[in-house]
């Protein structure tokens, strides 16, 4: 089996590390390796802040619901859609900027993703653990003053980088045959599949938390979907000048 094939299945998210610094070398390579994703169009519309202020960063682990491992992690750094940078090249050769087009955010947003991901598969391949922080988007306006974003530009999620101090287990996902169809999308076999899946999630939790709440997966997402999910951020990307034409 191919050893970045067993490095994606190995994934996990850490949230404890230990205080050794990655090397601003090491951090660079890091950096151009993520550069190297597919990117819609060339926009190449990713920006990514790093945070090293120690205040700051109480202050984004406070906005993101308190998840304190934003402070302890040798680097975070908040993934920005950017469309800011490219529009102002608009004016430069004197064409009209649309850039408030909903597909332009979606093309934005894809190429953070994109980015972040292979930043991510090139971080853990040398060592390195992370966790995604989506919670800087409870409180996107506050984040996006902490670091100074123009309009044009919105913080999609944070990213935690360090050495890891614990191994926990990778989550498993839901099967492959409820998640790749052929030829049309049916749901054959799924509820059976998915029931499956559920059991093995419950026991993973249970694990996990010391025969905590053993929660299933249907429950978990039925949960997160009846509840409203930060209305908030419509406003605020509007604000931002995603106006979603």
């Amino acid at each position: 089996m191919s050893s970045v094939i067993e490095l994606l299945k190995s994934h996990r998210s850490i949230r404890k590390f230990t205080d050794k610094p990655i090397s601003p070398e090491l951090l660079e390579e890091i950096f151009v390796a993520g550069q190297a994703a597919a990117t819609s169009s060339f926009l190449q519309g990713t920006t990514i802040v790093r945070i090293a202020d120690k205040t700051k960063r109480e202050k984004i682990a406070e906005l993101a619901g308190n998840q304190r491992y934003v402070e302890t992690a040798a680097e975070f750094m908040i993934f920005c859609a950017d469309l800011n940078r490219p529009g102002n090249y608009c004016k430069a050769y004197e064409k009209p900027f649309e850039g408030d087009f909903t597909e332009h955010f979606i093309i934005a947003t894809v190429d953070v993703a994109l980015m972040a991901q292979s930043l991510v598969t090139a971080s853990e391949s040398v060592g390195l653990g992370i966790c995604y922080i989506g919670g800087i988007r409870n409180n996107p306006r506050e984040i996006s003053e902490l670091i100074e974003l123009p309009k044009g530009v919105y913080p999609v999620f944070g990213l935690c980088l360090g050495y890891p101090d614990q191994d926990p287990e990778p989550k498993p996902r839901l099967p492959v045959s409820v998640v790749v169809k052929n030829e049309t999308y049916n749901e054959e076999g799924d509820i059976e599949s998915i029931e499956a899946y559920d059991r093995e999630i419950r026991e993973y939790y249970s694990a996990r938390t010391g025969g905590g709440h053993g929660i299933s997966w249907t429950e978990q997402v039925a949960t997160l979907l009846s509840e409203k999910a930060r209305p908030h951020m419509r406003k605020f990307l509007e604000g931002q000048g995603f106006k979603f034409k």
